[in-house]
């Protein structure tokens, strides 16, 4: 039997954080959210929908994503397939199971839920967004001949494989690391389409100019660093 477990970095996430545990598949082993020094109800609402909630102090998708690594290394039963997402109940979490399906019964090593237009609610992308995935992808495309279209954080990968990646970046930067260095490591990799709608709340990295630069900055970092290994 696969075991499953997924890991949701929350910041401030109280009024979406308990659909999206709802909407996990029973599938999973264990929904971790990591509360990335939140000072509402997520970590209260979390617990009540029947996650395991973690704090993390250090503020940065990263540092919970990490955290949340660490708590899994610890366990003696260690899990076949780790499931990440976002707890703002953009992503359909319903559509885990088409997420882990390549890897489950082709042996893919990494699978990305793919937000394409088609499939996207008007409005739930900002533009900046568009353009920093569009130019992200397309410059891993130029250096790297990748075949990525998103950098969409629904995402699964065997547990072992992620180990071997050694993720370090703190920040906005992770997704694009794991990408990266993917293609490194010549994983095999693929994207599944996946429905996209406008998240619960004002999203703290996209809805705010200095979250947006930020995360292009360290995005476009990590790209350039690859690029001269």
């Amino acid at each position: 039997m696969t075991k499953i477990k997924v890991i949701i970095p929350a910041y401030n996430e109280a009024d979406s954080i308990a659909l999206v545990i709802k909407d996990i598949p029973n599938i999973v082993d264990e929904i971790i959210v990591v509360s990335n020094n939140s000072n509402d109800d997520t970590e209260i609402n979390a617990k009540k929908a029947g996650a395991t909630v973690l704090k993390e102090t250090n503020r940065g998708y990263g540092y919970a994503c990490l955290k949340g690594m660490s708590y899994i290394a610890k366990q003696q039963d260690q899990p076949d397939i780790i499931v990440f997402l976002d707890g703002d109940y953009s992503d359909y979490p319903e559509e885990l199971t088409k997420i882990v399906a390549p890897i489950i019964n082709d042996n893919i090593d990494f699978v990305i839920g793919s937000r394409v237009k088609e499939l996207r609610e008007k409005g739930s992308m900002t533009i900046p967004q568009i353009f920093g995935n569009w130019l992200s992808t397309s410059l891993m495309t130029l250096l790297f001949r990748a075949k990525f279209t998103d950098l969409g954080p629904f995402r699964a990968i065997k547990y072992k494989t992620l180990l071997d990646l050694k993720m370090e970046d703190k920040t906005y930067g992770w997704t694009v690391e794991m990408q990266l260095k993917a293609l490194r490591k010549k994983l095999s990799y693929t994207e599944v389409p996946v429905n996209y709608r406008n998240r619960i709340g004002v999203s703290k990295v996209s809805g705010t100019v200095k979250g947006a630069i930020f995360a292009g900055v360290k995005i476009l970092g990590w790209i350039f660093k690859y690029s001269f290994k």
